[in-house]
């Protein structure tokens, strides 16, 4: 299960990365999500995948039994999950806000744009 995990990590870097590579801004996009998502699938992996018990100390133990699940693997998931929710959503206005000035997603033509003047011609 774990080389499978890993195998499953490193294609999404992969295609991430390519994807993020690509000179359009969309692309780039979907290479942040897949990217994103193969970081949460890591840190997933390293906490090791098991079906122990939660982590709860029962009454009059100092400790838990053993084996128990590992909680910290978890909670760094949902705060990756809302970190990368909010890169995404600052990224796709960033996408848009270009698309809508210079009316091409395609950072190659961008460069040659030049964006309207901002106070009008007088």
């Amino acid at each position: 299960m774990d080389t499978a995990l890993a195998v499953l990590v490193g294609a999404m870097t992969a295609t991430g990365v390519y994807l993020m590579l690509a000179p359009n801004l969309l692309r780039y996009l979907f290479g942040l999500i897949l990217l994103s998502n193969a970081a949460n699938l890591a840190i997933f992996a390293a906490g090791r995948l098991t079906r122990a018990v939660p982590p709860l100390v029962p009454e009059g133990l100092d400790v838990p039994p053993v084996p128990v699940a590992n909680a910290l693997p978890q909670a760094m998931i949902l705060t990756a999950i809302v970190i990368g929710f909010g890169l995404l959503a600052f990224t796709l206005a960033l996408v848009v806000s270009c698309y809508r000035q210079l009316g091409t997603l395609n950072s190659d033509t961008m460069r040659l744009a030049e964006p309207p003047a901002a106070g009008g011609e007088h």
